[in-house]
């Protein structure tokens, strides 16, 4: 069970910074990295941390710190963490947008453009070496997983393992709850204390907050996201060598996650810690636990086929946490990295 986390004091290890990417030089990143002191593994060896859509990378910092005390006498991996554009304490919002309709500019697509040209950069300033000689590590949260799993895709061989944290249903658009207007609904299959009314009313709030079309505060476009990537089990990812990466999977808590459901806002341009605090979508608990947990379950099995068997785990569920994994449980986190890092040792 997540244990209430007291006030986090961060290692010296953790330095804050800011870079513009050398493809769009009027804009600014906010970062925060820890050189590696394990220089063991060649090429070296960095885990890079990818924010959801209603969190920043200060949700990080309790895992990277964690993973810095826990591998402090045996040498820890370099570590960086980042706000995209639009999102945390980057400020600045896309160049790319410039001229487009709000929330119709830069998609996932060039978020892992943007990503692969930081990784140059942090690479080049901060460990004198290039991508190709980085062995990436990729721990994700929400559409983070997406990014991760597109720019492993795209970038093949530079992707040697990933810890998926209850990822983003790629594939759907939103629409997880029965249609009363389909001609093969049945209402007898509802939940008992559902009425059709107020499936409709929850369809509604559902689709105003979360589906593909709704335009959030870093303005990222996910209307192409089930075209980029319309499986959970394929493609198949190829990590250095030619070998298969190794990945663990991880799903939410179902009765946490069902509870949760029914405080989030429907304010899709909120930050999640605002969402606590105002109008509630109210999903039904029963809804969730018949219709959300069953669908997510079945996109993580699916997940696990994107690399070979004998280099995947789970779903593992991240008991007493929410979608939010790395808020919910930081040393549930640090475990699973941890392993990660040691199989990769082997």
């Amino acid at each position: 069970m997540a244990a209430p986390q007291p006030a986090l004091m961060l290692p010296r290890e953790l330095v804050n910074g800011t870079v513009a990417l050398s493809n769009k030089p009027t804009a600014s990143i906010h970062y925060t990295f820890a050189r590696g002191t394990d220089f063991r593994e060649s090429p070296r060896q960095l885990v890079v941390f990818l924010n959801g859509l209603m969190t920043d990378k200060s949700t990080w910092l309790p895992v990277m710190a964690g993973i810095i005390r826990k591998h402090g006498d045996i040498g820890f991996p370099s570590l960086l963490a980042y706000d995209r554009y639009g999102q945390g304490l980057t400020e600045d919002q896309d160049p790319q947008d410039q001229g487009c309709e709000k929330g119709r500019g830069h998609d996932v697509a060039d978020v892992v453009q943007d990503l692969h040209q930081l990784l140059v950069q942090i690479g080049t300033d901060k460990l004198n070496t290039t991508p190709e000689q980085l062995a990436l590590v990729f721990v994700a949260n929400s559409i983070g997983c997406v990014i991760a799993r597109l720019y492993a895709e795209r970038y093949p061989g530079s992707v040697t393992a990933l810890l998926l944290l209850d990822s983003m249903i790629s594939n759907s658009k939103f629409d997880w709850f029965p249609n009363p207007d389909s001609e093969d609904f049945n209402p007898q299959e509802l939940p008992a204390d559902v009425t059709v009314e107020a499936l409709r009313e929850q369809r509604a709030k559902f689709a105003a907050i979360f589906a593909p079309d709704v335009i959030n505060k870093e303005e990222l476009d996910r209307r192409n996201v089930a075209d980029l990537l319309p499986h959970s089990e394929r493609p198949q990812l190829i990590g250095p060598g030619g070998r298969r990466p190794l990945l663990i999977v991880v799903e939410h808590d179902p009765e946490r996650f069902a509870s949760e459901s029914l405080k989030v806002c429907a304010d899709a341009s909120s930050n999640f810690s605002d969402c606590l605090t105002s109008q509630s979508i109210g999903t039904p608990i029963s809804l969730s636990m018949k219709y959300s947990n069953p669908l997510w379950h079945r996109y993580n099995k699916g997940l696990l086929k994107i690399t070979a068997p004998e280099k995947a785990i789970g779903p593992l569920t991240a008991q007493d946490c929410g979608h939010f994994i790395q808020r919910d449980d930081p040393n549930f986190v640090v475990d699973q990295l941890s392993y990660l890092l040691r199989r990769l040792e082997l």
